[in-house]
């Protein structure tokens, strides 16, 4: 336990000291949530089904910290331990692929939490923001999204050689799922074949049950996105700790 709590110590404060994570997680989708609220405001509108605009971006705007934490901080930081040979002085020790992927888990799963409280202060200070849903069914889809961009995380983390491949598998996931998913512009202006592109993107379905949630919505009509969720987490965790690479 006492090395375990010295792990999440050391990489707290290690993803805290990057600054690109720092702007995106914390600064980026409170920036997107001011321009957007000040343009549309947060009246009811038909558009959004009844709905203000801030109250239904909010919780798209937190798939946007969630691509942040597990797809672009979570695997680079673990790829440039393995660059560095940190992961191989980690092989010597009994230590477990779990217990270096918990802590990273932990940590980013912190920093998620924060930049989601930072984003509905924003939203409740400025715009009057409003949860129309039911505390529980959010909880269990903010859970669900989190395990699954996480788990691709991990994915990437596992697989990548290097901090320059990690970079690039993380980018190369990163942007289509960030402007394809719902979670930067609502899924309703883009066409039909953007939208069908965007049902193969996992974070359209955090999007979906984050949203439906929020406002609302119970769990039991977001079916489909809960099997995908736990599918993706499966298949990435199992596959993550199978093929887990030390060097």
């Amino acid at each position: 336990m006492k090395a375990f709590l010295f792990m999440l110590i050391t990489e707290f404060k290690l993803s805290t000291r990057n600054y690109t994570y720092m702007f995106f997680a914390f600064v980026f989708p409170p920036m997107m949530l001011l321009l957007f609220g000040g343009i549309y405001g947060n009246d009811p509108t038909p558009f959004y089904n009844g709905n203000g605009a801030v109250d239904t971006l909010t919780p798209a705007y937190i798939g946007m910290v969630l691509a942040v934490s597990g797809i672009m901080s979570l695997p680079m930081q673990l790829s440039e331990y393995r660059q560095h040979k940190v992961l191989k002085r980690y092989k010597a020790t009994p230590i477990s692929t779990e217990a270096i992927m918990i802590p990273h888990f932990v940590v980013n799963g912190a920093l998620f939490i924060i930049g989601t409280l930072i984003l509905i202060i924003v939203g409740r200070l400025v715009f009057n923001l409003h949860f129309l849903g039911n505390v529980f069914n959010f909880f269990i889809a903010y859970i669900l999204s989190m395990m699954c961009i996480f788990s691709m995380g991990f994915l990437i983390a596992a697989i990548a050689p290097n901090n320059r491949a990690a970079n690039a598998m993380a980018f190369l996931i990163y942007f289509p799922m960030l402007f394809l998913s719902g979670a930067t512009m609502p899924i309703q202006l883009f066409p039909k074949i953007i939208v069908n592109i965007s049902r193969f993107i996992p974070l359209t379905y955090c999007v979906e049950i984050l949203q439906g949630t929020w406002l609302g919505d119970p769990l039991s009509v977001f079916g489909k996105a809960i099997i995908v969720l736990v599918a993706i987490t499966v298949v990435c965790t199992g596959v993550s700790i199978k093929v887990f690479r030390w060097e």
